[in-house]
């Protein structure tokens, strides 16, 4: 008798949830401010990126999964913030898979999900070198709060915790994909700045 592994039961009520669950607009614009404060936090730490950015103001960025999306519109300081409603995209960014568990399990695995790319070539190029070279210093944020000594033990051990969540994660999906379930991934398509 085979069983079913019970990620593909978690898969299917993953799917089920995410297609039912429809959450109020005010939930929706609030989670996205939050979002935008996040990643401005994180700008701010990286002079590059912002540099970078600066060179792109008045530029929008459409981010889309399933029915979700949030454009992003670029500041003149090289930050981010919501773009007005009904603004054209000038870069659209579409995550290819719709399984919400799928994607949680890339992410575990350090995997980036396969994304289809349509726009600005040059503000791709950028927003491709943010998502590479900017990352979030948990433990510089936390050492604010808690101290420096307190923020790297926790620091440490949630690197340790997520090392052996990638590993777990990387065993069990290791055998799936061996049988043929490999990540598809997009080509992109792109246009040359107008």
């Amino acid at each position: 008798m085979a069983t079913q592994s019970p990620f593909s039961f978690l898969n299917g009520l993953a799917e089920r949830v995410v297609q039912t669950v429809q959450p109020p607009q005010w939930l929706v614009h609030e989670t996205q401010q939050r979002v935008v404060l996040f990643l401005n936090h994180v700008l701010m730490q990286e002079k590059a990126a912002m540099e970078r950015l600066v060179r792109q103001k008045g530029r929008v960025a459409r981010v889309q999964w399933r029915s979700f999306n949030m454009a992003l519109l670029i500041t003149p300081a090289g930050l981010f913030n919501l773009a007005p409603e009904g603004a054209a995209p000038d870069l659209q960014l579409e995550i290819a898979d719709s399984n919400p568990l799928a994607l949680a399990q890339n992410a575990l695995r350090g995997d980036k999900p396969a994304i289809r790319i349509e726009g600005d070539v040059q503000l791709a190029a950028d927003i491709h070198w943010l998502v590479d070279n900017v990352q979030w210093d948990v433990e510089e944020d936390l050492a604010r709060v808690i101290g420096d000594a307190p923020a790297h033990m926790i620091g440490s051990a949630a690197r340790k915790l997520a090392q052996g969540l990638r590993q777990f994660v990387g065993a069990r999906m290791g055998g799936q994909q061996a049988a043929g379930n490999a990540p598809v991934v997009v080509d992109s398509e792109t246009r040359p700045p107008q």
